[in-house]
């Protein structure tokens, strides 16, 4: 049952991130991004900070290891990474954003080498890793001459898909005794504080009025309650249960639910192109998934095949 569980979050996960970018595309025309992203992160901290404390019994930092998850979530999975993300799209185009942000995986697996040597791919799952990459590609189909102008924005993007993988990483070096709901949402809380003092920082005008207005309600409000304190609970407790690696191949799911998205909701075609960067990208996720479905597999058709009787 927890197998079902757990990929029925995974694919929580790609709708609830996928969905987000045009949220955020909504949002930074009347907010600016560091102020935008703090007040996502005040929202969802709330949200899952009241639910640890009912829900939960471990909802309170108390050991060594509960307050280091909490700075590495606040600090690198919140604070670094989206703000990166949010500063570095207003310098390039939404395609090469997510082009660079799916070396999310990638990234991953380099830190997993290092710093946890169990979690390490085979050479048919690293060929997975690339496969899944020119599959988002093929989907994205982003501007040649946009890969090659405009450095500032894609170094944002790819420090913030950085600050992703190693985080994630680090986090599932640590042993905290807390929900790991709980360690997100103070993780949230410490994020939200720290972007809050980046945009002061950064001269950023409050402009609080304009997060009044329906133009930022909505975005913020499905970012805060589905994208955060929805989507974050759900990652960060596969993140338990499961290598970093195999939980970020999420970013290659995402560019398709995005697709998708547009053809539903925004009447955007999908070409045949389109078609097969999905297929190529499910064929990377076979790759790197190879053995679990080989046992999904022979687990079904044992269960399927009916007993013999003995005459």
């Amino acid at each position: 049952m927890s197998r079902y569980r757990d990929a029925a979050l995974f694919v929580f996960l790609a709708v609830a991130w996928g969905g987000s970018f045009v949220a955020i595309e909504v949002g930074l025309e009347s907010l600016p991004p560091l102020l935008f992203g703090a007040l996502r992160y005040d929202v969802g901290a709330a949200i899952l900070v009241v639910y640890a404390a009912v829900a939960r019994d471990r909802w309170l930092p108390r050991t060594r290891d509960d307050y280091l998850a909490v700075l590495v979530v606040g600090v690198f999975l919140i604070t670094a990474a989206n703000g990166l993300l949010f500063v570095g799209q207003q310098y390039t185009t939404g395609g090469v954003a997510a082009i660079l942000y799916s070396l999310n995986p990638v990234l991953t697996t380099g830190f997993a080498r290092s710093l946890l040597p169990g979690d390490r791919l085979s050479p048919l799952g690293l060929l997975g890793l690339v496969v899944g990459l020119a599959g988002v590609t093929l989907v994205v189909r982003p501007d040649p001459a946009n890969l090659l102008a405009g450095a500032t924005g894609k170094l944002l993007v790819v420090g913030s898909a950085t600050s992703v993988a190693l985080g994630s990483v680090l986090l599932r070096r640590l042993r905290p005794s807390t929900d790991s709901t709980a360690t997100t949402a103070w993780g949230m809380f410490v994020g939200a504080i720290l972007m809050h003092g980046a945009s002061l920082a950064g001269g950023e005008p409050p402009r609080l009025a304009d997060a009044l207005g329906p133009q930022v309600v909505v975005p913020l409000a499905y970012l805060g309650v589905v994208a955060t304190a929805g989507a974050y609970a759900a990652y960060f407790g596969l993140l338990e249960r499961h290598s970093p690696v195999q939980v970020n191949l999420v970013s290659y799911l995402v560019p398709m639910v995005t697709a998708v998205a547009g053809w539903v909701l925004l009447g955007e075609s999908l070409t045949p192109v389109t078609i097969v960067g999905f297929l190529v990208i499910l064929a990377g996720f076979a790759l790197v998934k190879r053995e679990a479905l080989v046992a999904f597999a022979d687990r079904y058709s044992v269960e399927a095949t009916p007993p013999t009787r003995n005459e």
